[in-house]
């Protein structure tokens, strides 16, 4: 894993260093199933650049392909200067975001194995959205949903705010009372928003289903009701045919009789 792990960061590198491309390299922590990993990450974070990354074959590509951007910055054209002037780039336009969520010890215990996760990082701390950021996220994603009246949407979005702000509530009284947490994160309110939509899909698909089988037993009735009918009509008939001829056998015995 950590070889394929080194092959990625080969990529992004030449991106980033040769090709002067800026470059972001994303990873959360469901992506980090060994913290194995994270020893690539903390080089990089450290110095720029990973150790043994590249083999002596591919160096020599780099500072082959770095030879003439040295010299046109003025710089004397050696080994070294176009290694340093390669990192040095990488440096500038690859972008390391790290996407670690801060429940539990994991995160901690990384921070002490790992430091630059810390030392060399920026930390920007996602708190909770406040309700107009929260009605706003919603109405973007029902936006996609066709299943929703348009005037009801709204009215969908505010209560999925309410819901989370109110689970905000209840997870500071549940704190407070038996000094447990109940995290709810900004990615609860998108997995609420999903299990919603999912959840009408499913409920939709089902109503559908009945609505449909309801649909072909009326009109399994109405056809059999017509059938009916059309049966009554015929054994109608067939009665009339029935009374004039036990009339004629009636008449025909009465005349042999008299006979």
């Amino acid at each position: 894993a950590v070889v394929s792990t080194q092959s990625g960061h080969y990529g992004r590198d030449m991106k980033a260093g040769v090709k002067n491309v800026p470059t972001m390299f994303l990873m959360t922590d469901s992506q980090v199933p060994d913290d194995k990993f994270l020893v690539l990450i903390n080089d990089l974070l450290a110095s720029g650049e990973i150790p043994e990354l590249f083999a002596e074959d591919e160096v020599a590509d780099i500072i082959s392909a770095m030879r003439n951007e040295v010299k046109a910055a003025g710089i004397m054209d050696s080994l070294e200067n176009c290694w340093t002037f390669f990192i040095d780039r990488i440096r500038t336009t690859l972008k390391v975001v790290l996407c670690f969520s801060p429940v539990g010890s994991t995160l901690r215990v990384r921070g002490r194995m790992f430091p630059a996760l810390i030392n060399c990082t920026s930390i920007d701390w996602f708190h909770e959205w406040p309700l107009e950021a929260l009605i706003s996220v919603s109405s973007t994603f029902l936006e996609e949903v066709d299943l929703l009246e348009e005037d009801i949407k709204p009215s969908v979005a505010e209560f999925m705010a309410h819901v989370q702000i109110t689970c905000n509530l209840k997870s500071q009284q549940y704190l407070a009372n038996d000094r447990r947490y109940n995290y709810t994160t900004p990615k609860s309110f998108l997995e609420q928003i999903e299990l919603y939509k999912k959840l009408l899909g499913t409920k939709h698909s089902e109503l559908q289903s009945k609505m449909d089988r309801l649909l072909n037993g009326l009109l399994k009735l109405q056809s059999t009701s017509s059938q009916v009918d059309d049966l009554k009509a015929k054994l109608a008939s067939q009665e009339i045919e029935l009374k004039q001829k036990r009339k004629k056998y009636r008449l025909r015995l009465c005349v042999d009789t008299t006979a």
